[in-house]
């Protein structure tokens, strides 16, 4: 690989104004990126990664934001040098989406919902390219070709909720090409992508490299995901750089305890774990915030908390020797599809299509699948949230479909649900100690206010929340933080039943290992049941007893979750299986390997 410079971090710092002065979110951080290279930056929410690419972008907001002090320097194609940091804005704007790119997170907040997507591309090749609208309507079609957009054409003249969410980040990538950058930022571009999906584009933005000579900086903070497109990693935590390195170096001798801790935190897919290993396994932080290394190595960690064959086989029994908790039979959800001129209908959506499983007590059925296979609207009808067509959902063996409203609420204290995203589940006008009371008061449990504010603070204790906490708002907790919150809430009504709805999908690795293993945890406690619904193969093999692999509205397979991840029989399982991004090191040297000299 060619070693000629293109960008150069020099000691960056950047603050943020607060009520107490400026606080220090990215500290001093240096590295260098080179032409034609993949950089992955990794580290949780709040290291510091986004801050440092809306750095290098000039996007920092200001006020609150500012950069302190440090360069920035692009190198550009002539051999001169810029200061990204000296740059006054209509010259950075020049730069910007035409010599540096970014590809945001969510794609849909990227994405003007009033204009069609076609146009929005056709403006940043009109702006930077100086070309007439037909000619740049020709170059977004091609680039729509490019990233392999069906009926391209189409999606120019669709608006962005017309597509699917890995249909709109295609669009951003081709909008982030268009004027082939020499710098392309992507900022978590995958992270709620289903691993199909995500596969397609992680294989595209690599071709898309060859193919213009491209670098890229990748942010995320899936390890499994960085060595699948990375040449080097950079790993951050709190602001700093903690380590960096080859990819190869860092996975098979990750130096920093921080390191460590996020390669153990992801399920892996060779083992069966009772827990998963967290943070606080590697590294303790004392009250001046330092970090202490606990000496333990990677393969110990996983070690300490595997299943032999014999706990495995012994949990199968205990499960198969109990009652059914939930069965679900012949349970078919049709939506009206398309009608003909007289309003008659001609065709119907099959979500759910005919489909029986069964949930023994105190046993956790995972429910896998891309988006659209019908999983959410499975589990919405369990709860009768959503109407149904047939069928029938027997909960401890009545008929969930015949109750009566005054049934079905008190049906409600049995059976709840934990949905995808916390912050729209929680009121932001109430209190969290008073979200998690309200159920209370809805049902009549206890005999005051006081009795019920004791219990929620019980709740907060039991999911590593703070008493005190009882009087903040959704909006000053994490997202870690908010759904556990919202399991507080789900636990409120001492359920049997609990559906966890993509409830882990959007959360760092290292907090969605602390919420996985918290519900685990209260699975043995409390004797819960689960439905455990993700299009993360992964995680769904570590939590579940079962799977279910739906695909457009049927079951493609169930089975134990070892055994379908070691022989899946299906040709779509195999196919999801494969898409898993593993972080193997083996095959990121076969990957090396293949890999043109740039």
């Amino acid at each position: 690989m060619d070693k000629k410079i293109l960008l150069e971090v020099k000691d960056l710092v950047v603050e943020f104004k607060s009520d107490e002065g400026y606080v220090q979110a990215i500290k001093s951080i240096s590295f260098t990126l080179y032409r034609g290279e993949t950089i992955g930056i990794v580290g949780e929410s709040g290291s510091g990664k986004s801050v440092t690419s809306l750095s290098i972008m000039k996007l920092i907001p200001n006020p609150p934001g500012r950069i302190a002090s440090g360069q920035i320097l692009y190198h550009t194609e002539e051999g001169g040098i810029i200061d990204i940091t000296q740059l006054p804005l209509d010259q950075m704007e020049v730069i910007r989406g035409n010599e540096i790119s970014m590809i945001f997170q969510e794609p849909m907040t990227s994405l003007n919902p009033v204009y069609k997507c076609g146009n929005q591309v056709v403006e940043a090749i009109m702006l930077h390219q100086k070309k007439s609208f037909e000619e740049a309507k020709q170059i977004t079609i091609s680039l729509f070709e490019q990233v392999k957009l069906p009926d391209p054409e189409r999606m120019f003249n669709a608006f962005p909720h017309q597509l699917s969410g890995g249909q709109k980040q295609r669009v951003m990538i081709a909008m982030a090409m268009s004027c082939k950058p020499g710098i392309l930022i992507a900022d978590e571009p995958t992270t709620a992508l289903d691993v199909t999906v995500q596969k397609t584009i992680l294989q595209l933005m690599n071709d898309l490299k060859k193919e213009i000579k491209t670098s890229i900086m990748f942010i995320t903070h899936d390890l499994g995901v960085i060595a699948e497109i990375a040449d080097r990693v950079l790993v951050m935590y709190k602001g700093q750089i903690v380590e960096q390195g080859d990819v190869i170096e860092i996975f098979e001798n990750p130096k920093h305890p921080y390191t460590k801790s996020l390669l153990a935190c992801r399920p892996p897919l060779n083992k069966k774990l009772k827990i998963l290993p967290t943070v606080k396994d590697f590294m303790h932080i004392d009250n001046e915030g330092n970090i202490n290394e606990i000496p333990l190595s990677l393969n110990e960690a996983l070690r300490n908390v595997e299943y032999t064959s014999e706990e495995y086989q012994n949990r199968q029994k205990l499960l198969e020797a109990r009652d059914n908790i939930l069965e679900v039979k012949e349970l078919k959800v049709w939506f009206d599809g398309k009608k003909d001129i007289f309003g008659r209908i001609k065709s119907h959506v099959k979500a759910v299509d005919g489909v029986s499983f069964n949930i023994k007590e105190g046993e956790t059925m995972g429910l896998v699948g891309e988006s659209g296979c019908g999983k959410t609207t499975l589990g919405k009808t369990i709860l009768r949230l959503n109407p149904y067509t047939s069928g029938e959902v027997l909960y401890k063996g009545r008929n969930i479909f015949d109750l009566s409203k005054s049934e079905l609420k008190e049906l409600r204290k049995e059976i709840q649900i934990i949905f995808q995203d916390p912050y729209s589940s929680l009121n932001p006008r109430m209190t969290i100690g008073n979200a998690i009371m309200e159920p209370m008061q809805v049902h009549g449990l206890y005999q005051n206010d006081s009795e019920r504010k004791d219990k929620v603070i019980q709740l907060l204790e039991r999911v590593n929340l703070l008493p005190e906490q009882f009087s903040r708002y959704p909006h000053e907790f994490s997202g870690g933080q908010r759904q556990r919150i919202c399991i507080a809430r789900a636990l409120a009504l001492n359920p049997k039943f609990i559906i966890c709805d993509e409830s882990v999908s959007a959360l760092d690795v290292s907090v969605q290992a602390q919420v996985l293993n918290l519900l685990i945890e209260l699975r043995e406690e409390y004797k819960f049941s689960y439905v455990f619904i993700s299009h993360d193969l992964s995680v769904v093999k570590f939590i579940s007893d079962r799977i279910v692999v739906m695909n457009q509205g049927k079951i493609e397979e169930m089975g134990y979750s070892e055994e379908v991840y070691a022989q899946p029989k299906s040709s779509y399982t195999q196919k999801l299986i494969a898409a898993i991004p593993r972080g193997d090191i083996e095959e990121v040297k076969q990957r090396r390997l293949l890999l043109p000299q740039i």
